[in-house]
């Protein structure tokens, strides 16, 4: 675990994120003595049990699929499959690992299709990628050549089925650090970065705006990806309890009060580049997510609105400029 990271500071001591070393080995550690989920020590056996692989086939362009499946016998498959489900539940995804299709509850590869038509090329870029899960789409973002990749999220389950994933292709140049937004200094670096998913969670979306855009050098893009409803300018959704039976949601703007609220935190060239009605198809139950998901938050009468009665989920991609 330790090679994790100190191979990280390794990678950053003599770019243009140097400057992180003065905070980050501190946070770390203290993830590492004080901080870990109690499923931390179930998560690291599989780890440390994984089996070989010395595979050349790498495909991270249209899917992210690492080995083949005549690479492992039939033991080894079993074996292998037995192991990454201890991971469960796999949300973002899918991946697929030497013929194992780690079939998760979201289709991300279609979130990635709507977005990455409208971004700016990833070639050889440095990006970032906050509350970015499990990791799938910094692999998409590496296969788009990117050349350095970052992800942060505090889920110690997201960062534990990362190195599972990356066991199968130890890739110098992607990462994933359990640290949450907060954490983060202003380090003005990045060339692009991404948050997806995240926005509605944060009590104070202006403030969270802020810190994505103190990640970016001037002229870096911004990649926001986050549930919406319909209105204008001024309206924003504050659910009093729940939203799609989730505790921790708190402002679900339109899109017009989204772009404004990036204008007056000092973004430029807003665009609204995709709304889509997540699908059933999109989130759903599978054997590698056997709890509720999206069929579960919706109006069993009419899937048009969420259990609680509020629109039912509408996501939106904006693109901005720092």
């Amino acid at each position: 675990m330790n090679s994790w990271f100190t191979d990280f500071y390794a990678a950053i001591a003599k770019t243009s994120l140097s400057h992180w070393l003065e905070t980050l080995p501190a946070q770390l550690s203290h993830w590492q003595k004080e901080a870990q989920h109690g499923d931390w020590p179930k998560w690291e056996k599989v780890l440390k049990n994984l089996p070989e692989s010395n595979s050349e086939h790498i495909n991270i362009t249209d899917k992210v699929e690492f080995g083949l499946a005549e690479e492992l016998s039939d033991g080894h498959t079993k074996q292998l499959t037995h192991l990454l489900k201890k991971m469960m539940p796999w949300r973002k995804g899918p991946f697929h690992i030497h013929g194992i299709h780690i079939d998760t509850e979201w289709r991300s590869d279609w979130k990635w299709d709507r977005l990455v038509e409208h971004i700016s090329p990833l070639d050889g870029r440095s990006v970032l990628d906050i509350g970015c899960g499990s990791g799938y789409h910094l692999w998409r973002m590496r296969g788009a050549g990117a050349n350095f990749v970052v992800g942060i999220d505090p889920s110690d389950l997201f960062l534990s089925q990362f190195q599972a994933i990356k066991h199968f292709n130890p890739d110098p140049n992607v990462h994933l650090l359990p640290l949450g937004v907060e954490q983060l200094p202003a380090l003005k670096s990045f060339d692009t970065v991404f948050s997806m998913g995240v926005l509605y969670h944060r009590r104070s979306p202006i403030d969270f705006l802020s810190q994505l855009k103190a990640q970016l050098r001037p002229g870096g893009e911004l990649i926001l990806e986050t549930l919406v409803i319909e209105g204008d300018v001024n309206t924003v959704l504050v659910p009093t309890d729940r939203y799609a039976k989730m505790r921790n949601v708190w402002f679900i703007p339109s899109t017009a009060a989204l772009t404004l609220w990036l204008e007056r935190v000092g973004f430029k060239n807003v665009k609204v580049v995709n709304n889509d009605v997540t699908s059933l198809d999109e989130q759903r139950q599978t054997p590698w997510m056997e709890t509720e998901s999206l069929a579960d938050f919706l109006d069993p009468n009419d899937k048009t609105k969420t259990i609680e009665g509020y629109p039912a989920p509408l996501r939106a991609i904006l693109t901005a400029q720092a």
